[in-house]
């Protein structure tokens, strides 16, 4: 099963039974909202509180993608989950009210990819017939837990990115119809020297870049064997930084197969987002809500999702160290019933 030195090839590969999108109001207005299942138009989602919002999209978004399955959560083996807030409180909030075993994770940004993989590996390993994968992010608590407190309405510069507020969620099924999770590569913390919380595209590029080279290398493939390579939450200024390194590495990324979450999310010319998105739910509900989709309709056959995480703490800011980043890569290829 493992190729090269950070990839799982899965021999009989895991099938993707179902997945759903739940997204806020600023998502809800960019250019693929037709493709999310649930667009709020309000940011406390009916709650008190952003963080009660946040995890009520995650149970959203688990109990659809279940439900589209065509079973209950008690047919569920595992959930497997994180978040960006502390303790990972959203996952496993939501945990309780599935009442199911639960592993909680934590990439940041690449919890997404991370947990999807976990999920193939543990269906593929025969230790769990169905696994729902999920994440979530809110862009009022993640401001008040990493930045400033959303009320203070602090300036920020360019750089910086607007935390999705949203959750994705799939049921990855060791039988059944949808895509295919062919291969996974686990990343490893690369940290480039940057310190600034309003700079993590930059922070993340040369974390994505390392996995996505290391991918290609494990499997001998060149980047053209897949219809796009899809970044998780560069937005504009990592995603610039991911094809310069590409080419001083001499990967031949082309253009036209080349994306990132953050940017498909939003119209940075119509939205005030800076220079894109970025969250866990940000790679999380354009792959569950868009790509699939995509896949589904014939539009793509075989993609590579690489959701990239900066693994920093309000602590750590404040201590003045820098950010270590991590990605994790994910393909995904369009199949049938088996």
């Amino acid at each position: 099963m493992k190729r090269g030195k950070q990839t799982w090839v899965f021999q009989e590969p895991p099938v993707i039974a179902s997945q759903a999108a739940v997204v806020g109001p600023v998502e809800g207005q960019g250019p693929i909202a037709d493709d999310f299942d649930i667009v709020h138009d309000d940011l406390f989602v009916g709650e008190k509180t952003w963080e009660k919002a946040e995890r009520k999209m995650l149970e959203e978004a688990a109990l659809l993608a279940v439900q589209k399955a065509g079973v209950a959560i008690d047919d569920v083996d595992l959930f497997i989950g994180g978040d960006l807030l502390n303790q990972i409180v959203s996952a496993t909030f939501a945990s309780r009210t599935f009442g199911i075993p639960y592993l909680g994770v934590f990439g940041a940004c690449s919890t997404s990819m991370e947990s999807l993989a976990l999920a193939a590996l543990t269906v593929s390993s025969g230790n769990a017939d169905r696994v729902l994968a999920g994440t979530s992010s809110h862009n009022c608590t993640a401001e008040r837990q990493f930045r400033y407190p959303t009320e203070y309405g602090a300036q920020k510069p360019p750089t910086s990115q607007n935390t999705v507020t949203g959750a994705g969620a799939a049921l990855v099924s060791r039988y059944g119809d949808g895509p295919r999770i062919a291969a996974a590569t686990i990343g490893r913390v690369v940290d480039l020297g940057i310190s600034d919380p309003f700079n993590m595209g930059a922070a993340m590029a040369p974390a994505a870049v390392d996995t996505i080279t290391q991918h290609l290398s494990d499997l001998e493939v060149s980047p053209g064997y897949y219809d796009l390579i899809v970044t998780g939450d560069l937005a504009a200024v990592g995603s610039a930084m991911a094809r310069e390194l590409f080419e001083k590495n001499g990967v031949p990324i082309e253009e036209t197969t080349f994306d990132d979450c953050g940017l498909l999310i939003y119209d940075r010319d119509k939205q005030q987002v800076f220079a894109g998105g970025s969250g866990c739910a940000c790679s999380a509900t354009v792959t569950y809500g868009h790509l699939l989709k995509r896949l589904e309709r014939g539009e793509l056959h075989r993609i590579l999702v690489v959701a990239t995480g900066s693994l920093l703490s309000p602590l750590t800011v404040q201590q003045k160290e820098t950010i270590p980043c991590i990605a994790h890569a994910v393909a995904i290829e369009s199949g049938g019933a088996r």
